[in-house]
């Protein structure tokens, strides 16, 4: 009797033990079907924008003023690529994803009496953007944060991006100061690259 009690106990054991793993495989095999769907997801935008010759605008990095070799140098931008701007996100030629950042646009620095400091200092980005060659009145993304899909699919979350585990939908956060302002990605870049690829006429 304690024999057979024993090997029932252990049997059960074993069986969940083997349903455990059964079901953390088959997370893990969602996750990661997710993630490969935003991927392809991100790239046919990427493809369809391109193919419909949708309005990019420059990816730059603010370096801020500094001296070199005891020679001062002026706050410029760096460009590092073309993006097309859908909200709060980027999406660049390779399709690559960035949370979308501060946008300026270029401009020659003027002198004008300024009032707010926050206008003072708009007015230096743009002058920045044009002192790192970038053409005068091009629209200029910089502080954007890439999206890591490894991260997204680790710890649920990446930037704008969020992963419900119990669905396996990838959500954007359209807001970042609404916690549960949240839309499907696949509809929210669709619909904003309608947009961008035709703008309502007189947009």
């Amino acid at each position: 009797m304690t024999d057979a009690a024993g090997s029932d106990a252990t049997g059960s054991d074993a069986a969940g033990t083997d349903a455990a793993g059964t079901a953390d495989a088959a997370g893990t095999d969602a996750v990661a079907g997710a993630i490969a769907r935003v991927r392809e997801l991100v790239a046919r935008v990427a493809e369809e924008l391109r193919a419909a010759g949708a309005r990019q605008e420059t990816l730059a990095e603010f370096v801020p003023g500094r001296r070199v070799l005891g020679i001062p140098r002026a706050a410029r931008m760096t460009p590092v690529g073309r993006v097309w701007r859908l909200g709060v996100l980027l999406v660049d030629d390779r399709g690559g994803l960035y949370a979308t950042g501060r946008v300026v646009r270029a401009e020659r620095s003027a002198r004008k009496s300024v009032t707010a400091e926050s206008v003072a200092q708009q007015r230096a980005f743009r002058a920045a953007a044009v002192k790192g060659g970038i053409a005068e009145g091009e629209t200029v993304d910089f502080d954007a944060t890439a999206v890591d899909f490894d991260e997204l699919g680790r710890d649920g979350a990446s930037g704008p991006l969020v992963l419900d585990a119990t669905t396996g939908v990838v959500l954007v956060r359209w807001s970042p100061t609404q916690p549960d302002a949240l839309t499907p990605l696949d509809a929210y870049l669709r619909d904003r690259a309608e947009l961008l690829a035709h703008p309502p006429e007189g947009a």
